[in-house]
């Protein structure tokens, strides 16, 4: 990828007095009118970089631009590194790691198996999801539309983004972008969207800034809702919302109060505790679930070893 290129010949360029062009093609597997175009890149970016020919010529960083490399301790590195594996995990295989090892002589310290921190971003939908990402990733380097199929509640729709940002919150992927039939910016879930293609249609990069991704911001809390759990269902609580999302009754049960910003969101949720759980307030959210328990009641009537008119049906 072009930008951990850039992010890589800046670090060397930090570390180091002088590198030649020739050098940086081998390290990065690139041609050198590649590095070439890169060096421009960078100095347009505002990094003074220097170029001198000849035979003790090289690639540099003005004097007085560079900071002390040993202002990254061993600690340092090794939660830079965390970062990096985490995002091999997702693409299946050690780039970013081996970039680590391009980018710090010596690195080989800090993957010797002595690493306390682990992540593992990946997810059910591995092989479907790293593709995604490579050719979401590959669209905003380039400023291309991706046109995609989307599955929400309401239905399948096709749709159209200028992509700018890939998102890893709440356990899933999304891509943020400008959204052409809605006009404005939205975030779409990676393992919702289908027949996922770059076109060749380009666009302009707005002036567009880091979405804001605090929850009570996307979903503010709206419906104020109150249930009893039993106390069975306390870890599940306290690995949702912590502690302090219940109170402990006379009878054992724990009173859980919450704001929720989505109705159907909360019920599939309190679903999931099965007869573990009793909604109480709102009241006609408490009617919604009702309804739902009595619909899945007539799916299961009449089913094998199911009960209808309080009698057990049989098959004939």
């Amino acid at each position: 990828m072009k930008i951990d290129r850039l992010l890589g010949i800046l670090v060397i360029l930090l570390q180091r007095d002088k590198v030649t062009a020739p050098e940086l093609a081998e390290r990065f597997e690139v041609s050198r009118r590649t590095i070439n175009r890169d060096i421009e890149d960078l100095c347009m970016a505002g990094i003074p970089i220097c170029a001198k020919q000849g035979v003790n010529g090289g690639i540099s960083i003005m004097e007085g631009y560079k900071i002390d490399s040993t202002i990254l301790t061993t600690r340092d590195m090794q939660g830079i590194l965390a970062g990096l594996r985490s995002l091999d995990s997702v693409n299946g295989d050690s780039y970013y790691s081996k970039l680590m090892e391009k980018l710090q002589p010596g690195s080989s310290d800090y993957v010797s198996g002595r690493e306390s921190i682990l992540i593992d971003l990946s997810s059910w939908h591995k092989d479907t999801l790293a593709p995604k990402i490579e050719l979401i990733q590959t669209a905003i380097e380039e400023r291309h539309l991706i046109t995609f199929t989307y599955y929400s509640p309401r239905g399948e729709e096709a749709r159209s983004i200028e992509a700018y940002y890939l998102i890893f919150k709440w356990a899933s992927w999304y891509v943020w972008g400008w959204c052409r039939s809605r006009q404005d910016y939205r975030m779409f879930k990676l393992n919702r969207m289908e027949r996922l293609s770059v076109s060749t249609e380009s666009y302009e990069r707005r002036d567009v800034v880091m979405p804001e991704l605090a929850d009570d911001k996307l979903y503010p809390g709206v419906i104020k809702v109150k249930a009893l759990f039993t106390q069975e269902m306390q870890w599940r609580l306290i690995e949702d919302f912590g502690l302090d999302c219940y109170k402990k009754q006379e009878d054992g049960r724990l009173l859980f109060t919450a704001d929720y910003s989505d109705q159907e969101s909360f019920l599939y949720w309190l679903l999931t505790f099965g007869d573990q759980a009793e909604l109480l307030e709102p009241c006609e959210l408490r009617l919604k679930m009702e309804q739902i328990i009595h619909n899945m009641s007539c799916i299961y009537d009449g089913k094998n070893g199911g009960k209808k008119n309080g009698k057990t049906t049989e098959q004939s």
